[in-house]
């Protein structure tokens, strides 16, 4: 494509999104300074997503989305040349050709896209209670069983985990023993949970019975392993494009709470295992955020405060962050005022909250005296919008009336089939299909039952002594990541793979799978006590 008055569109510095009386130009250097598009439905929001997501991608920037309604994942497939866009094209001095773009779809419950999943333990008590929807005792009491947990040397992968944990933490009805009539083998983790507190069993059942409504809603396909890694979502093709990520949120949004909490696990994540770059020529990830208002409905004060702590400092990794909902009163102030890159499409006053919406989107534009923004706002048509963009130094021009360029891929949904495909060629294909169920929490604690657990850490023999010595060594002794010790995550995890490999004589393979127990009890510990960090109390 080329346009009037340009040599190219989408150039390796900024990307050209339409044109009013000026073309209009996102800065790819200020890009990480975050962005809000919002509209009616109707008015175009997901094309001028669409166009956004083209320009990133061309720059070499990877992309992820969420699709709630499917239209965006036509971004895979070369667009056609149909009359309305030539149109549309012309209009804006552009020369239409059909592109289509690299694209991994990815979908919760494994049907629609690459499974996406992680593990209990990576979500924390802090988010799950947020998804759960739990008071502040039952909170305490989540915290407690992940304590427990670590203590105890339980891992967390999948629900199952997670109830047989509550349960075991839970006071019994009356005395027990074990089968062969000795003491109560679950005892000492009961005792160590009441050292932090009382744990009654009407607390226990109520977060049993809020599992249960996660899991009816799907939330027992997220939780479980092969976990996701993030770093699959920063990839570039063979041609040095950004690779589009579409999440299929369709069946997703009927579990707002799922679906919101899911994004803010992942931005989270980001913040946590990206290092610190600064500024750059271009982002290395940009996240779009559909249907943003679930994030901020109902969430607490301290909630939002650390959400708003993410957005503002996520810039500094290099990702930028743009909610997309239809009214820009979704978004609180403090995070409104952190989004510096603007489009606004059309809103209809009908009734008093509307108007306060089309007053507050007006509001946040720096003004143009040849516009009345608030009328300009309730006039735009379809494929119309308000843009204000970051230029120079970081300060937003101001607000023009452009029409969106039409994308250069299809506007549209892609066919089951042509999905498939897609699914099946992915350089991800295998890698995340098969749900594996590794010896975690609940296999312990009914070998515990069962009265053949192994002993508990502190209780090995010479083997783990030997690796916490030297994990001690290396990492030292006092540094601790959330829950559990550095070194007691290396020296329970190296140990269970040594053990693995000798007894199971594939000796070649055991420094891979050691490096790999280090990197994946680190990171999840990093990530779990870096979030808790974050999300507090």
């Amino acid at each position: 494509m080329t346009v009037s008055g340009t040599t190219s569109i989408d150039t390796d510095q900024k990307i050209f999104v339409g044109k009013g009386e000026e073309p209009a130009w996102l800065t790819l250097a200020l890009a990480n300074r975050h962005g809000l598009v919002t509209g009616a439905t109707g008015t175009g929001k997901t094309v001028s997503l669409q166009v956004m997501a083209e320009g990133f991608a061309r720059a070499g920037v990877p992309v992820f989305a969420a699709d709630i309604k499917g239209d965006l994942s036509g971004v895979a497939e070369v667009g056609e040349a149909k009359d309305f866009i030539v149109k549309r094209a012309s209009e804006l001095g552009l020369s239409f050709q059909p592109d289509q773009f690299t694209t991994v779809f990815w979908d919760v419950f494994g049907e629609q896209g690459h499974p996406v999943r992680a593990t209990v333990t990576e979500m924390g008590p802090l988010l799950l209670s947020r998804m759960l929807d739990l008071n502040d005792v039952q909170e305490g009491v989540l915290n407690v069983a992940f304590r427990v947990a670590d203590d105890n040397g339980l891992t967390l992968i999948d629900m199952k985990d997670l109830r047989a944990l509550l349960d075991a933490i839970a006071p019994p009805d009356g005395p027990k023993k074990a089968a062969d009539g000795n003491e109560d083998p679950l005892a000492p983790i009961r005792q160590a949970a009441r050292t932090f507190g009382n744990v009654t069993r009407a607390t226990v059942g109520t977060i049993q019975r809020q599992l249960l409504v996660l899991e009816n809603q799907g939330g027992n396909q997220f939780f479980g392993e092969p976990a996701l890694s993030l770093q699959d979502f920063m990839r570039t093709d063979r041609d040095g494009r950004g690779v589009i990520n579409i999440l299929a949120a369709d069946r997703l949004l009927h579990s707002p709470r799922l679906y919101a909490t899911f994004l803010l696990w992942m931005l989270s994540e980001l913040f946590e295992v990206l290092p610190e770059v600064g500024d750059l020529p271009k982002p290395k990830l940009v996240f779009f955020f559909d249907e943003a208002h679930l994030l901020f409905d109902d969430a607490p004060k301290v909630l939002m405060d650390k959400i708003e702590q993410v957005v503002r400092l996520i810039r500094s990794k290099g990702v930028g962050v743009y909610f997309v909902t239809q009214n820009p009163l979704d978004v609180p102030d403090k995070v409104l005022g952190q989004l510096g890159n603007r489009m606004q499409h059309a809103l209809r006053a009908f009734t008093p909250r509307d108007q306060k919406a089309v007053a507050a989107a007006a509001n946040t534009f720096r003004p143009n005296p040849k516009l009345d923004t608030a009328q300009v706002i309730m006039e735009l048509g379809k494929g119309e919008a308000l843009v204000s963009f970051l230029e120079g130094n970081g300060t937003p021009a101001m607000v023009e009336r452009v029409m969106v360029r039409p994308p250069s891929a299809r506007i549209g949904p892609v066919t089951p089939e042509e999905r498939k495909a897609i699914i099946d060629g992915s350089p991800l294909k295998g890698k995340y299909d098969t749900a594996v169920d590794a010896e975690s929490a609940y296999e312990m604690i009914q070998k515990r039952i069962a009265g053949t657990a192994a002993p508990a850490p502190g209780e090995s023999g010479g083997l783990l002594a030997t690796i916490g010595g030297i994990a001690a060594t290396i990492f030292g002794t006092n540094v601790k990541h959330g829950r559990l010790s550095t070194t007691q995550l290396i020296a329970r995890n190296i140990a269970r793979s040594v053990t693995d490999k000798v007894v199971g004589g594939a000796a070649a393979n055991l420094g891979k799978d050691v490096a790999g127990s280090i990197g994946g009890s680190i990171g999840r510990s990093i990530v779990r006590g870096a979030l808790g960090g974050l999300l507090r109390r």
